[in-house]
């Protein structure tokens, strides 16, 4: 699935966007498998280790066969060349860790949907000039729930999606929501080390119905 507009519904549907890498293929497949069985269906691989492109051709033709439904998109990619292999190997979207235009240029260009990441109001502006429907504040930890209060009124009608440190808790993701997020990313706090060095499956499975369902409470309590 690669239409901008049906994985941006997906996104602010589901409420949050995992997100992970590990090195080795089949683990990582086993994570995805995991988290579709849980209800997610839209995932952020993120490109942190050398095997990421390999791994996700493999993932989405895993994907493809057992996930028809399933957009799997690539994150942390900070260059056009990057942008570019991994649009060729089948990512569904785009995230980035900044705002880079040229990034945007060629994830545009592709008709993807492209999730450049901001800290200032001013890469807010920029990545909204370069059609960013959707914009990744990061680290979500250092910016807190406040920011987004302060700067959503500048920015009528766009979509933001903290990333970097979120806790999987009520009173945090009420925070978050509350302040006009349309989604969290949730990273280590849900997909942790031991989860994938230990293959702990089931516990995924787990935290991910656990946290989908604190989410949809935290979206009722922001209306």
């Amino acid at each position: 699935m690669r239409d901008k507009q049906a994985i941006l519904k997906c996104i602010t549907d589901q409420g949050m966007l995992p997100l992970f890498y590990y090195s080795d293929a089949d683990v990582s497949n086993e994570i995805i498998r995991t988290l579709y069985r849980a209800g997610i269906r839209t995932i952020e691989y993120t490109n942190r280790g050398n095997a990421a492109l390999e791994n996700l051709k493999r993932l989405k033709a895993g994907a493809e066969a057992e996930m028809p439904d399933l957009a799997l998109g690539i994150g942390t990619i900070k260059t056009e060349q990057d942008a570019k292999a991994f649009i060729n190997a089948g990512a569904d979207f785009i995230v980035s860790p900044i705002v880079n235009e040229r990034v945007g240029e060629v994830v545009n260009s592709a008709g993807l949907l492209w999730i450049p990441g901001c800290m200032t109001p001013t890469e807010i502006g920029i990545a909204q000039q370069h059609q960013a429907l959707l914009i990744k504040l990061f680290p979500a930890h250092l910016l807190q729930p406040a920011f987004v209060s302060a700067v959503k009124e500048l920015f009528p009608g766009q979509l933001f999606i903290p990333t970097g440190g979120i806790e999987l808790n009520k009173m945090d993701l009420e925070a978050w929501f509350k302040a006009g997020v349309c989604a969290v990313g949730m990273g280590s706090k849900l997909i942790s080390k031991e989860v994938l060095n230990e293959k702990l499956y089931e516990a995924l499975y787990k935290d991910t119905v656990a946290a989908l369902a604190l989410i949809r409470d935290a979206k009722k309590a922001a209306i």
